[in-house]
């Protein structure tokens, strides 16, 4: 029996469908802990996590197991370490989310994930048959529990792979990011599983983002005792070098590096900056735009866009309509110019001013809400026709407040929407956070990159029936939380007000469902979690 094991977690990005990428990014990884017994590779990593419906395509499924072939045939040569690859797999004509253990030419073994979750952003058990109750595997004499992911968020597959002889816990993960999610992983699931069967686990989390969902990494190693042995760094590639050794009371990883995760709210920055990162690499960008006319929203987006990108990639499309600050002209260009100027960004001013008079012409005019609201949709015209003739994607800088009360116009035109799931007092507060500090991933400049007048002209925004302050913790309690408006009255908020706005949250479900795709960062974004009829007549007061 070997008295120490060496153990590498391969905490990579995955790119969906992109199958010869992917399982060249596993051999890359190889080389880089060529002497390590164990490469252990994240959920699905071969296909890429979450394929939604692309994995009922046969041929994805197909070309997959081809792959894991050729990576099986590649572990044959001499001193070559074993690889954990998620994957997909057919048995019995059922399609089965799992892992294969690939040892000295073969598949040595194959298991599949027991626990389907069917909540939230996970729909599992439309695409995947459950496996039955895993086995462990033996690699160099050693018996692994491969629970995957979901298997470990309940008790009975941790505790099964124990009383079956599993000496240790291997688990792979395309665990989502949330707020203080990775706090619950360590402390809610992982800890618990390893203290009830004495067992050390390893936790390997992907890294990247994947449309409308982004993956943090921060990969982690848990002795039995629940004592924390190493934590790879959260938002970057890593390959984690782990040692393990043999004791009277069982298998204990070495203590490694432990690497501070980025705390709140750097980390909801971080998660915003890496997706639209991977958005706008696999959606082929060259070059995003965004409309920027003073406002903070906007301000944010570029800032997040030029961390995301280098300011290189980033074109600021100016289209003031009218001297007044309400059709993006006056003041609100002014700032929109220093905005560009301080984040070192180009910037294309479009003269509106003849489109829409001819537009109010057209419409024959109208009282001041009809004529703002026609200014509105000839400035997205503007700017989407401007980003068009750059070869750009063009970003929408609407965020979850304005989202939940019924934005309207230039704010639902775009590609992707970064502040989708941002609360509108989130926003100034990621806004000052970045004028502080340097993004850990960041590409853009340090300092005050969002000028103060941007941000003073922000605090005195309000919404008709309450600041935005109050109306964030409405729309917390209405949709987050799925509190009646009696609940919330109880707790001190005001019911005309309420109904005021659970009317306007009900009323621009069908505006919601014509919004860019944007990442989910809280426990309930709009479209994966919360999937509302468009009309119906429920209220709850």
């Amino acid at each position: 029996m070997p008295d120490a094991l060496k153990i590498a977690l391969g905490q990579l990005n995955q790119s969906v469908g992109d199958v010869a990428g992917n399982a060249e990014a596993i051999l890359a990884a190889r080389r880089e802990a060529w002497d390590a017994d164990l490469v252990v590779f994240p959920e699905l990593h071969l296909i890429g996590y979450p394929p939604e419906d692309l994995i009922l395509k046969p041929a994805l499924v197909e070309k997959a197991a081809a792959e894991l072939e050729h990576l099986a045939e590649a572990t044959g040569r001499p001193g070559s370490p074993a690889l954990l690859v998620g994957s997909a797999f057919v048995r019995d004509g059922a399609l089965h989310n799992g892992v294969a253990l690939l040892d000295q030419g073969r598949i040595a073994a194959v298991r599949f994930k027991h626990e389907l979750p069917n909540y939230g952003t996970f729909d599992e058990m439309r695409l995947f048959q459950p496996g039955p109750l895993p086995e462990p595997v033996i690699v160099r004499g050693t018996m692994l529990g491969v629970p995957i992911c979901e298997d470990i968020w309940r008790p009975e597959v941790c505790r099964h792979l124990a009383d079956f002889g599993a000496e240790m816990f291997v688990c792979i993960n395309g665990s989502p990011y949330e707020i203080n999610k990775d706090v619950l992983r360590i402390e809610g699931v992982a800890k618990r599983r390893a203290v009830d069967t004495g067992l050390p686990l390893a936790y390997l989390n992907r890294v990247g983002g994947q449309d409308e969902l982004v993956f943090d990494g921060a990969s982690f190693v848990v002795n039995g005792d629940g004592s924390l042995a190493a934590q790879a760094r959260d938002w970057e590639e890593q390959v984690i070098q782990t040692r393990w050794t043999r004791t009277a009371k069982g298998w204990r990883c070495d203590r490694g590096a432990i690497a501070p995760a980025a705390l709140h709210p750097e980390s909801l920055y971080c998660a915003i900056v890496l997706a639209l990162r991977d958005f706008a690499e696999r959606a082929g960008a060259a070059r995003v735009a965004l409309a920027l006319d003073g406002s903070l929203d906007a301000a944010l987006c570029a800032a997040l866009a030029v961390d995301a990108l280098g300011a290189e990639r980033v074109l600021a499309v100016l289209a003031p309509i009218g001297d007044g600050e309400s059709h993006g002209g006056g003041a609100g260009i002014a700032l929109a110019r220093l905005c560009a100027s301080r984040l070192g960004i180009a910037a294309r001013e479009v003269a509106g001013h003849a489109v829409f008079e001819a537009a109010l012409e057209a419409f024959e005019g109208g009282g001041a809400g009809e004529e703002e609201r026609l200014g509105e949709g000839v400035r997205g015209l503007l700017v989407a026709a401007e980003a068009e003739r750059c070869g750009a994607m063009l970003l929408s800088a609407v965020n979850k407040t304005q989202l939940s009360v019924g934005a309207r116009g230039d704010a639902l035109v775009g590609r992707y929407a970064p502040l989708k799931d941002v609360y509108a007092g989130t926003v100034r507060m990621l806004a000052q956070w970045r004028n502080d500090s340097p993004a850990r991933i960041g590409l853009g400049a340090n300092g005050d990159v969002i000028p103060e007048a941007v941000l003073a002209a922000h605090g005195a925004v309000h919404h008709a029936r309450a600041p935005y302050r109050a109306l964030d913790a409405m729309l917390q309690g209405l949709v987050e939380q799925d509190k009646s408006i009696d609940q919330l009255v109880a707790e001190g908020f005001d019911r005309g007000a309420l109904r005021d706005v659970e009317e306007r949250l009900h009323r621009a479900e069908a505006a919601r469902r014509q919004a860019p795709p944007g990442v989910k960062l809280t426990p309930r974004n709009f479209g994966r979690d919360r999937r509302y009829p468009v009309t119906h007549a429920f209220r709850s007061a």
